[in-house]
């Protein structure tokens, strides 16, 4: 199992770390403050940097086959690091940046649109969430007003937990119906948009809205009876 960082502070950028294995599956540490790819977020990007000034390029990250496993996929042709050193492990943050307000974002576009989520994709500067929803109850002029409305109150965002029994008899807090929330672990986590949402969500969040800036809904697509996707991406 790694120390996953990230979980309770998405702004950690590096860390000190020691590998635990490397196969031709990647690389796992002791610690982490990479996240790797789940609930629609893609895995980070970054540097492992070895005591001897060697950098491994980080290209993806992604979960393992145990709890809290978190394998580091270096580029091909990578060095691969023995068990036991330690090294700095450190994401690409202005990448990172940019999924954390995307991903904060899609969570205040599920706060104004009352279908239920069938899917959804955070991207680097752009993202989309699919609701069970009539396409004539939704513009893009509209929805886009009032994200930025949103998004400029400068709503306080930041996890909080709640144990297994509580989500049950919440059920209404999941609004994702093709991610459910991991249970049988004793606890789960929340995100909250203080008075405006309280979803279950692993991914990684900014503090306050305002740190996302200016949007715009670029397209709503009909998937479906009544499946609509919205698309939005940053607006500068």
């Amino acid at each position: 199992m790694t120390e996953l960082l990230f979980r309770d502070d998405g702004y950690v950028r590096s860390c000190a770390a020691r590998v635990i294995a490397a196969d031709r599956r990647g690389i796992r540490l002791d610690r982490t403050v990479f996240y790797p790819m789940g609930g629609g977020q893609p895995g980070d990007t970054g540097v492992l940097r070895l005591p001897s000034g060697q950098e491994i390029a980080i290209v993806d990250t992604m979960k393992g086959d145990r709890t809290d496993e978190v394998i580091h996929i270096p580029a091909p042709g990578s060095a691969v690091p023995d068990p036991g050193m330690e090294l700095v492990a450190e994401i690409d943050w202005e990448r990172r940046s940019r999924l954390m307000r995307m991903h904060t974002c899609l969570h205040l576009l599920c706060s104004i649109v009352p279908g239920a989520v069938t899917g959804g994709q955070v991207s680097d500067g752009k993202g989309r969430l699919d609701f069970d929803v009539p396409g004539s109850s939704l513009d893009k002029e509209t929805l886009s007003g009032r994200l930025n409305e949103l998004i400029a109150r400068a709503h306080p965002v930041g996890p909080r937990w709640i144990t297994d029994a509580e989500l049950a008899a919440q059920p209404e807090l999941v609004r994702t119906m093709s991610v459910k929330p991991p249970a049988g672990m004793g606890r789960v986590r929340l995100i909250e948009i203080s008075g405006i949402d309280l979803q279950p969500c692993g991914g990684t969040h900014i503090r306050n809205t305002s740190e996302i800036g200016p949007v715009a809904v670029t397209k709503i697509e009909n998937k479906g009876k009544q499946n609509r996707r919205v698309m939005l991406a940053f607006a500068d």
